[in-house]
């Protein structure tokens, strides 16, 4: 398979990703975050199609672009948190490119991936208002669920979609296009 191949098609979910992340979501939250129908999924396919190395690279672009396009920052933390790890950790389904059923489990990976990074970016972010552990314990509360409001509901889209027979053919063809 050639680096060039490799590159269009990573170059191509990015590109993809990012227009579905910015034309075709739900309501954002007021602080950020969104529901996005997908978008999750095409950057996770990149790592799912060439392994770890290429879809963190390829995830950490696509969290950059999205810094670019649409950045919501409160602390100065939000900015790596937020964007090129957060997003990068979308990559972390390459580590499953060669498993059965690798896509869902690299989906999920990255998914949860992404979620620590935002959970640590907002208790970042809400604890440093607070000065007593009662407030502490609910800032991390106030983390989870914020996080979860956005992240949750697309994971869930996401694998009844890949549930589904002819989108799970479809996807194992699109990877031997973008593989052989």
């Amino acid at each position: 398979m050639s680096k060039t191949k490799q590159l269009v098609f990573s170059a191509m979910a990015i590109a993809l990703a990012t227009v579905i992340a910015t034309v075709i979501k739900l309501p954002s939250l007021p602080n950020g975050g969104s529901v996005t129908l997908f978008s999750m999924l095409i950057v996770c396919m990149v790592g799912y199609w060439y392994g770890p190395v290429t879809g963190i690279i390829a995830a950490v672009a696509y969290g950059i672009l999205q810094f670019i396009t649409g950045p919501y920052v409160v602390h100065p933390a939000q900015v790596l948190l937020d964007y090129p790890l957060a997003f990068g950790a979308l990559g972390l389904s390459g580590f499953f490119y060669k498993k059965k059923n690798g896509l869902i489990l690299g989906y999920l990976t990255g998914v949860f991936g992404r979620f620590v990074f935002h959970m640590i970016s907002g208790l970042i972010f809400y604890t440093t208002y607070v000065d007593s552990f009662q407030e502490n314990a609910a800032a991390i509360w106030a983390s989870t669920l914020y996080n979860l409001s956005y992240i949750l509901p697309e994971a869930i889209l996401t694998l009844i979609l890949l549930a589904l027979p002819p989108v799970r053919s479809m996807f194992g063809k699109l990877k031997v296009m973008a593989t052989e």
